[in-house]
């Protein structure tokens, strides 16, 4: 029944007809020290995905987390990944620069990122905003990467 509930929630919020709500005025603080303000985003796509290093799945969908960003990144996309509270940072710093990853990579150290968006607890869990700087999709586990694909051309090609 829990496997049920849980697929059921995954398949509604990979719809993008979800109810839009403004991103959480966050800031996230990068493997290398860089501060990014949430709202220093607007105007960009924005893919925040929640993970850690001891998560399966979250290891399993990175290499097309990272595909996802060079392919839309010179459209005005950005990814940024937040590692989990309880990651040792030694973990987070040693995976993103072991696998090359092209994108931001932010520590969540008390768990204050995750709690802002939502509470979130479980990984993956990923996130997309739009340019306007709303939240248009929640999917807890790893994405459908076509129907993501399909929703961040859509909102690409959406004025800002």
């Amino acid at each position: 029944m829990l496997l049920a509930m849980v697929a059921a929630t995954a398949f509604v919020s990979c719809s993008p007809q979800i109810a839009q709500k403004p991103a959480p005025a966050v800031t996230f603080v990068t493997i290398k020290g860089e501060k990014i303000a949430m709202n220093a985003l607007r105007g960009k796509v924005v893919l925040v995905n929640f993970w850690a290093t001891d998560c399966p799945v979250c290891l399993k969908e990175m290499p097309r987390l990272i595909e996802t960003h060079q392919k839309f990144q010179a459209r005005g996309f950005e990814t940024v990944a937040v590692a989990m509270w309880y990651d040792p940072p030694i973990s987070v710093v040693d995976y993103a620069e072991k696998n090359k990853l092209p994108f931001k990579v932010a520590f969540d150290p008390v768990g204050e990122n995750g709690k802002a968006f939502g509470d979130v607890t479980l990984t993956p869990t990923t996130f997309v905003i739009d340019k306007r700087g709303n939240i248009v999709s929640r999917i807890l586990g790893e994405p459908d990467f076509k129907k993501l694909h399909e929703l961040l051309e859509t909102k690409l090609a959406e004025p800002a």
